[in-house]
């Protein structure tokens, strides 16, 4: 390090600014510069773009300040080293001349033009769009260098949009060489020794139930009576960590990604599809190795004990939730008898689950009906019903049972590093307003407690169904709730009102699940891991997370946007889902496709003011207020697909039920 005397102090460690190395992410600006975010420090380290060092925006990367403002505390910095980089694939054009050929990239992230020798075009021509892999860029190279992955047809925009969302959000395309050659290398067929070491479940009753379009079935069910008049019910967990062991490439792939993420016209695998497809998918017909929770319970639910260990299972058939809800319904079907058993059950746990505090915030999910270019043809919002909670609870059921297993465990007195999944009590500060908010609705709530807490809330929750106010009141409800996460620090599940809580029963598409099989095998064998890096593996699984949530959004908007393109100058029926200073948030009731009325458009009316401890704007001369929650009609008057944005207009008598600058009724808020 520097000996340079320097005037200037760092306030955050008390050491001489030209002294202080810190971690942290870079954000690179439109205009070039950049900013490298450090987690715990107040002021980000501003760095100019000679002295990056190789980094590109998003990366993890040690910056060395140099220089520091104790007045305003900025600082100024120079990267001195790339730990990990966000992203190694890019979408952009090619640029070829006789020798050598570069990669421009698409972005409004300045970053360099790769260099991509003629080998490594792969059949890309110029001008042609393509996928690029950075390669290397040594720091003493001016100029990355690069390969073509793949070429980007033009009538394939659906296609090229989607790998733009997985490449912004660091999610690679594709799979390195060496990983999917370790991945062919997999023995196909079980190993008969290991087989004699596990539980044989395969004469049990097992089956799987899954979205109708899935591939990768990570759980199954076994259900028997036992001789003592108690039901044997088997959670059965794909055994991927048998296959993927630490420190190998495809494990050290797996942890990069962390998880998988679910666009509306692919998924983009944590690992290899010779694995989450063919290896370690409970197939029908077919003897999986599996890790399982088994348990012996009554016809109430009331868990009498259980079991944790290998075992090797034979799933005899695989439902859709479609399938298995009919059963439900029709009380008819393939095991109707153990189907509506274990829904019975599942309800009785589920019941039990609420009555101890646990939220029952309802979810819709939105599906597309895709042609074959991927263009979305028709919106499908799917609710949850009782086939998804049968699932749900014993899968739950699973993952507590294993936390608890291990939190039980403690080394030199210590807790065993373990990543569990935890869910922290809602913020004071942003429960207030909501608070007030409910109250206005008629609904009260008891903060003396957490556990009051939830209990006024699932009360709510409750009283609201069917009303006006119930969407908004569920959106902004869960806006109140802190956001789960993966650690060490075991402070349990407030949502799901679990003390111990962790993520067992998905290791094919969630890479702390196969941490969890790894810890518990280890304990049941009584030679338990101590794994120092548990918690940085835990903060980096819960940022892959928040990026696939935040792509997959972003994926979803997309279709929205492209389906209702097709629907410019049509009115639907939407609900008031947002409102700010500049406009309000409409999304549709049939398709859940959410625009923006700007206040510029509302103009014509009446001069709209934000207030904000209502969630609404109120003209200031008719008293006209759109509220969240609100029901009225709007007309799609523009989809911008780049910017993923629909803008929306009110439309005053569309529905016959609105007058134009008449002023509602105190307190209503809405016109019926």
């Amino acid at each position: 390090m520097s000996k340079k005397k320097v005037k200037t102090k760092s306030k955050s460690k008390g050491k001489p600014a030209a002294q202080l190395l810190l971690k942290g992410k870079l954000e690179v600006t439109r205009s070039g510069m950049g900013y490298v975010i450090v987690e715990n420090t107040e002021g980000d380290v501003l760095v100019r773009p000679g002295d990056f060092n190789t980094a590109l925006n998003g990366d993890t990367v040690r910056v060395k300040v140099f220089k520091e403002n104790v007045r305003t505390g900025k600082k100024e910095g120079k990267i001195t080293e790339v730990i990990s980089r966000k992203q190694t694939e890019f979408i952009g054009h090619i640029q070829l001349s006789t020798n050598y050929a570069f990669f421009i990239p698409d972005t409004d992230k300045p970053m360099p033009d790769l260099f991509i020798p003629l080998s490594e075009l792969n059949g890309a021509k110029n001008k042609d769009r393509v996928v690029a892999r950075l390669l290397q860029w040594d720091k003493d190279d001016k100029k990355p260098v690069g390969t073509v992955v793949s070429i980007m047809l033009p009538e394939d925009e659906n296609d090229a949009a989607m790998k733009e969302l997985l490449a912004q959000a660091g999610f690679p395309l594709s799979f390195p060489e060496d990983v999917m050659e370790e991945a062919e290398r997999l023995p196909e067929v079980l190993d008969s020794e290991e087989i004699k070491r596990r539980r044989d479940c395969r004469d049990l009753l097992t089956f799987t139930i899954d979205p109708a379009d899935a591939k990768d079935f990570d759980d199954a069910i076994s259900i028997r009576t036992l001789p003592n008049g108690l039901y044997e019910i088997g959670v059965h967990i794909a055994d991927v960590s048998y296959y993927v062991h630490p420190e190998t490439e495809l494990d050290q792939e797996a942890y990069k990604r962390a998880t998988s993420v679910y666009l509306p016209d692919r998924v983009n695998p944590m690992l290899p599809e010779k694995i989450s497809n063919e290896l370690c998918s409970l197939r029908p017909h077919e003897d999986k190795f599996t890790f399982s929770a088994i348990f012996q319970m009554n016809n109430k639910g009331e868990i009498k004990q259980y079991w944790l260990g290998k075992t090797v299972i034979h799933s005899d058939h695989r439902y859709a939730y479609e399938d298995v809800q009919a059963i439900i319904e029709t009380k008819k079907g393939k095991y109707e008898a153990e189907i509506l058993l274990l829904n019975d059950i599942a309800q009785q746990l589920r019941k039990k689950r609420f009555s101890k505090g646990a939220i029952n915030f309802s979810s819709q999910e939105v599906r597309f009906k895709l042609d074959e270019k991927g263009k979305p043809i028709a919106v499908v919002v799917k609710e949850s019903k009782e086939s998804h909670q049968l699932i749900e609870e014993f899968m739950l059921l699973a993952n507590r049972t294993v936390a608890e297993n291990v939190a039980k465990l403690k080394i030199n007195k210590k807790p065993l590093p373990f990543p569990y999944r935890v869910h922290d009590r809602p913020d004071e500060e942003k429960l207030a307003p909501f608070i007030l908010f409910a109250k206005k609705h008629g609904h009260s709530f008891d903060t003396s407690t957490p556990q009051a807490i939830a209990h006024s809330f699932n009360t709510m929750l409750q009283d609201a169904q069917g009303k006006p106010e119930q969407h908004v009141l569920e959106q902004l409800g869960i806006r109140t709730m802190a956001k789960a996460i993966y650690t060490t620090e075991n402070i349990g599940h407030y949502g799901l009102a679990f003390e111990h809580y962790c993520h067992f029963t998905s290791p094919i598409r969630r890479y702390p699940d196969v941490l969890v099989h790894r810890v518990l095998e280890s304990i049941l064998i009584d030679k338990p891991i101590t794994d120092k890096k548990m918690e940085e593996k835990c903060k980096h699984s819960s940022e892959r997370e928040r990026a696939a949530m935040e792509c997959e959004r972003a994926g979803n908007k997309y279709k929205q946007v492209e389906f209702l393109k097709e629907h410019i100058g049509e009115v639907f029926e939407g609900v008031v889902s947002g409102v700010s200073s500049f406009g309000f948030w409409v999304e549709t009731v049939a398709h859940k496709c959410e625009g923006l009325v700007s206040i510029v458009s509302l103009s014509d009316y009446d001069d709209f003011r934000h207030v904000d401890s209502d969630y609404s704007l109120v003209g200031r001369r008719s008293g006209r207020s759109f509220r969240m929650g609100d029901k009225l009609f709007i007309r799609v008057v523009a989809a911008n697909l780049e910017k993923r944005q629909l803008d929306y207009e009110w439309v005053i008598n569309a529905g016959g039920d609105e007058e134009k600058k008449t002023k509602p009724k105190e307190g209503k808020g809405k016109r019926k």
